[in-house]
């Protein structure tokens, strides 16, 4: 199970860090990430790292602004979000893999980031 929470409502330029718990079947070996979703949207691809820490992706529109990190003692990834804009509202998803950095077969329910301009 993945459970993501740290979504809200911040105003353009400010900062949120989203956190996703994971337990159950999805180790501290996956790879995990978190993809975002608007609503007639396909959901899109925001940025994902290894199991280690040591390897991390980014989509082009969030690099630089947004960090992924995780907590393996605890099984907790983290996305720092920094220098957000109205585009960035979403619905944000995190997920895990086994196998593939951008596809995962593993999702929580979702947080909803809202940035007002």
């Amino acid at each position: 199970q993945l459970q993501a929470s740290g979504g809200g409502l911040v105003q353009a330029g400010g900062s949120l860090r989203l956190s996703c718990a994971a337990s159950g079947r999805t180790s501290s070996t996956y790879i995990m990430g978190w993809f975002r979703q608007v609503p007639g949207k396909e959901r899109e691809f925001v940025a994902g790292i290894d199991w280690s820490g040591g390897s991390t992706d980014y989509a082009d529109s969030v690099k630089g602004l947004f960090t992924i990190s995780r907590d393996n003692a605890i099984n907790t990834v983290y996305l720092q979000m920094n220098s957000l804009k109205p585009e960035d509202t979403a619905v944000y998803y995190c997920g895990a893999s086994q196998y593939s950095w951008r596809q995962y077969e593993y999702w929580g329910q979702g947080t909803q980031v809202t940035v007002s301009s």
